[in-house]
């Protein structure tokens, strides 16, 4: 028997040992016992509590992305511009939701599009049936974060504070 046998041996004993004696104390020790339940009550408090950092920044970077490229680019007010800018930014949108990692770009689009659509209802439950969920998801969130002026029509003005 070489070295690797008796180190291996030696790390599987240990091994063995070490899960035995976990298991002994789990069985017989109250406050073992106690501190395994604590530990995963904490473990599961702080995985939690980044879950809902992690959410509340990928909500303010959509923010700033959002009003950022409505800025940069508004949206047309004119009728004949609304529809061309209606179908190129669908166009866009169905194209940008084919590749992975394009899902902000794709949202936008169909957010924009959806902004200019003279009734926003039908055309979300169309996005619901046909646009991905991560996707449709992210279109919620600009929605709920600046609503269009369709939108905002529908739902009356003292529903929704745009000063945001």
């Amino acid at each position: 028997m070489g070295k690797f046998g008796i180190t291996f041996g030696v790390f599987a004993a240990s091994a063995i040992a070490y899960a035995l004696y976990f298991d002994y104390q789990r069985h017989n020790s109250k406050e073992f016992r106690q501190s395994l339940k604590k530990s995963e009550k904490n473990y599961l408090k702080q995985s939690e509590k980044k879950e809902k950092k992690e959410k509340k920044a990928r909500v303010e970077q959509l923010k700033v992305r959002l009003l950022a490229s409505l800025e940069k680019e508004p949206v047309p007010k004119d009728i004949n511009d609304k529809e061309q800018y209606f179908m190129k930014q669908v166009g866009q949108g169905e194209q940008l939701s084919a590749n992975p990692g394009k899902e902000f770009e794709s949202a936008l689009c169909f957010y924009r599009a959806l902004s200019v659509y003279p009734n926003p209802t039908d055309i979300l439950g169309i996005y619901q049936r046909s646009v991905p969920e991560p996707v449709y998801d992210l279109i919620v969130q600009m929605i709920a974060i600046k609503p269009p002026l369709a939108i905002i029509n529908i739902l009356g003005d003292a529903s929704i504070d745009t000063t945001e």
